[in-house]
């Protein structure tokens, strides 16, 4: 794993960290301000993502908790899915945010919805550059002509976008049943 990935894991986790607890969440300060050469330390040099699984409870009703996590895989398919749902269920949690590295299959996508009803998963996804290129090749875009975020808009701050990043974003839909829709940071 590149210093770059490392840097970037590291970054997420901490911004995982402080959404948690802007949530509700019991984590401490000793886990948002834990410094990159701490985090190296806990996790080692080339950080698996499946060792950063975050479990955590609600301040005032510990049997609301959450879990985070990071998949392995490039593109997260039903079998991971099901792990995680298999695991939240014996351990009787109903939240998780999926950190993924790209899109969900289309079958993924479908099971999400499928266990809508029992858990919350939230799906989070910032573009590499590599994905910027290809949706704006795929479209035939300029960065430009994306909608934008304001860089102090408090969603890019709290997620710690920079200019340049475009973020995918997944909304539920009255009509299509999902909306989704990119902004690039200014």
């Amino acid at each position: 794993m590149s210093e770059e990935e490392t840097t970037r894991l590291f970054r997420i986790r901490r911004t995982v960290m402080q959404m948690l607890k802007d949530r509700g969440y019991l984590v401490g300060d000793f886990e948002i301000n834990m410094t990159k050469a701490q985090f190296i330390d806990k996790f080692g040099e080339s950080v698996k993502r499946e060792d950063l699984v975050i479990n955590k409870a609600k301040r005032n009703e510990t049997s609301d908790q959450i879990y985070i996590f990071f998949p392995e895989e490039q593109k997260v398919g039903v079998k991971t899915l099901k792990t995680y749902t298999n695991r939240m269920k014996s351990e009787n949690v109903f939240r998780a945010i999926l950190v993924v590295q790209q899109n969900l299959t289309p079958f993924a996508k479908t099971c999400v919805s499928e266990v809508a009803a029992k858990f919350h998963l939230e799906i989070f996804q910032v573009l590499t550059n590599e994905e910027k290129k290809t949706l704006l090749e795929r479209y035939t875009l300029k960065e430009t002509q994306l909608p934008r975020i304001q860089i102090t808009d408090p969603i890019a701050r709290y997620y710690g976008l920079k200019r340049g990043q475009v973020v995918k974003i997944i909304r539920p839909s009255e009509t299509a049943g999902r909306y989704v829709t990119y902004r690039y940071v200014v």
